[in-house]
């Protein structure tokens, strides 16, 4: 089992950046699509972002396409979100994953780490 350990989070004005980090533990990471998640207040969780095994492949909600950045560094299992332009709607809490699949991104195949906080004031 991966465990995944959320960083980066802050608080942050609108128009803003914040990069968050993802640390996991295991030896397979390379093999996963990983992905990004985060929870506003008073709603579920929803999708942000995902990069393929390879790389090669990524995909955005498109609330945040064209603002948001995914990369992995697979040297040091971690995986990484650039967050510009931010909006007070981004707020949440912001959590990685591994998707079930490349076409199946909403359900996930780890146990959820604790996340880390994103505020963005107006």
């Amino acid at each position: 089992q991966v465990q995944l350990v959320e960083s980066g989070g802050g608080l942050v004005q609108a128009g803003g950046s914040l990069r968050l980090s993802c640390a996991a533990s295991g030896r397979t990471f390379s093999t996963y699509d990983m992905g990004w998640y985060r929870q506003a207040p008073g709603k579920g969780r929803e999708f942000v972002a995902s990069i393929s095994w390879s790389g090669g492949t990524t995909y955005y909600a498109n609330s945040v396409k064209g603002r948001f950045t995914i990369s992995r560094d697979d040297a040091n299992n971690t995986v990484c979100l650039q967050m510009n332009s931010l909006k007070p709607e981004d707020t949440a809490i912001y959590y990685c994953n591994a998707p079930l699949s490349a076409t199946v991104r909403n359900l996930v195949k780890f146990n959820w780490g604790q996340g880390t906080r994103v505020t963005v004031s107006s």
